[in-house]
């Protein structure tokens, strides 16, 4: 009876959020992020989707229960972290519209930039936005609805939940929103969660001194440098371009307009449209769909997609620089467990918020699913002959979490612990070299872990 209530609190916070998602003008693509096809066009900028369903998850073997969760999330949707793809996009329309080149539709792009602007400059450039929050009160809402004995067990037994972050503002504001939608949940949780502690070595690892391989790699890798610009130079991008500024621009204006400043003005474009629906509360009238064709918003998307995969993802065959350093990650969250199952530590949740760049790394080093095979010597990435999406691998708010069960031991044998992974929030496997406790389980043996997932 005690939960009764709080679960209606978080009904409550469920309508509030599709109110505020659903109003103001932009389209429902634009506004939701569509499909799994549509969301692709907004690569990691994409807003956060749960992909569990909650009546799908498979029950734990019989006499298992949880006795601990822990998970590492991304902040939710936010601000760019700054004006220069606007003020660009702006001084070729301000350019135009000085030469009585735009057309129609081109007159119309403004206005929508310097709302999309004005929003982001008003929450601040890099902030949590209200849907990052309210991505994030929901998650942990979802989370106490599938764990509801843990929560139960976590609060009769005063046991601690630990919160952890970059120290960035966006990822402790995501801190905050998570830990308060769990209070919302049940409120007895509320003195028992911690003040967010900072662990830039945990979860900002790719800017800290002991990964200046890393960036290095990424500043001046002549492998990643050529791999790049010759995506980059692909045809497709340059005709893409010019698509977008026929249809913004007068014929004479474009033909006097270098390829080089078609194709910034376009991926400049591109990535206001990809970060529009993660304002979509702050600036409901922000629609940027019209200016952008499916085609070229996906082809676009593809190259962000490019960067995201050998910058933070899988990257080469054969090189493991841009996901060994998370290495740090994956050893803290077999720790963290392990001190649960030995009593060693009386945490009953761990949370941990971060960026995409701790994310990808993460997702590739654990082998999870979305494509995390690596690109092979001169074959390079494309959707064709990869899975990898950025908008499935790490979208905002996206999540990683394990849930700890245990038996009860008897004179004759010790209690026995198994760990459940649920990636953004569907029930997920380990990597091939790890057996479950059965075939298409989920549930695999603690130890087993700790062996299948050891790295050098």
């Amino acid at each position: 009876m005690k939960r009764t209530a709080p679960l209606s609190a978080a009904v409550a916070v469920s309508l509030t959020a599709s109110l505020l998602f659903t109003s103001g003008t932009a389209s429902a693509s634009q506004r939701q992020g569509g499909s799994h096809t549509e969301r692709d066009l907004y690569g990691t900028k994409a807003p956060y989707m749960p992909q569990g369903s909650p009546d799908g998850y498979q029950r734990a073997p019989k006499g298992f229960v949880p006795v601990f969760t822990e998970n590492v999330a991304r902040h939710g949707s936010r601000a760019m972290t700054d004006s220069a793809d606007g003020d660009a996009v702006l001084a070729l329309l301000r350019k135009g519209q000085d030469r009585g080149a735009l057309t129609g539709l081109g007159a119309r792009l403004g206005p929508q930039v310097q709302a999309l602007l004005a929003a982001a400059s008003t929450l601040g450039y890099g902030g949590l936005s209200a849907r990052g929050v309210q991505e994030q009160r929901q998650t942990a809402l979802r989370m106490e609805r599938r764990l509801p004995s843990l929560f139960a067990r976590i609060a009769a037994r005063h046991e601690p939940v630990v919160v952890e972050t970059s120290g960035v503002p966006r990822a402790v504001a995501s801190a905050d929103a998570f830990t308060a939608g769990l209070v919302a949940g049940d409120p007895a949780l509320a003195d028992l969660i911690g003040s967010p502690v900072t662990d830039k070595d945990l979860l900002y690892f790719h800017k800290q001194p002991q990964n200046a391989d890393y960036q290095a790699y990424v500043k001046s890798d002549p492998q990643l440098a050529e791999v790049l610009t010759r995506i980059d130079g692909d045809p497709r991008t340059a005709e893409a371009a010019h698509r977008v500024v026929v249809r913004l621009f007068r014929a004479d204006f474009v033909t006097a307009l270098p390829t080089e400043e078609q194709v910034s003005f376009a991926r400049a474009l591109y990535q206001l449209y990809s970060a529009a629906p993660d304002l979509s509360v702050e600036a409901p009238t922000v629609d940027l769909t019209p200016f952008l064709d499916r085609r070229d918003a996906r082809w676009f998307a593809y190259l962000d997609d490019a960067e995201e995969f050998y910058r933070k993802g899988p990257a080469f065959s054969g090189r493991t620089i841009t996901y060994k350093m998370a290495g740090v990650l994956l050893d803290d969250l077999l720790a963290q467990a392990e001190a649960k199952a030995k009593g060693v530590r009386a945490n009953g949740a761990v949370l941990r918020f971060t960026h995409a760049e701790e994310i990808e790394p993460l997702a590739a080093l654990m082998g999870l699913p979305a494509g995390t095979a690596p690109a092979e010597p001169g074959r390079p990435y494309t959707y064709g002959n990869s899975q990898w999406r950025g908008a499935e691998v790490s979208p905002m708010a996206a999540n990683i979490q394990w849930d700890l069960f245990a038996n009860k031991p008897s004179k004759d044998r010790p209690a026995s612990y198994l760990v459940r992974m649920l990636y953004n929030e569907k029930e997920t496997a380990f990597r091939w070299s790890c057996e479950p406790v059965a075939k298409h389980s989920y549930f695999y043996e603690l130890d087993e872990l700790k062996r299948c997932l050891a790295h050098s």
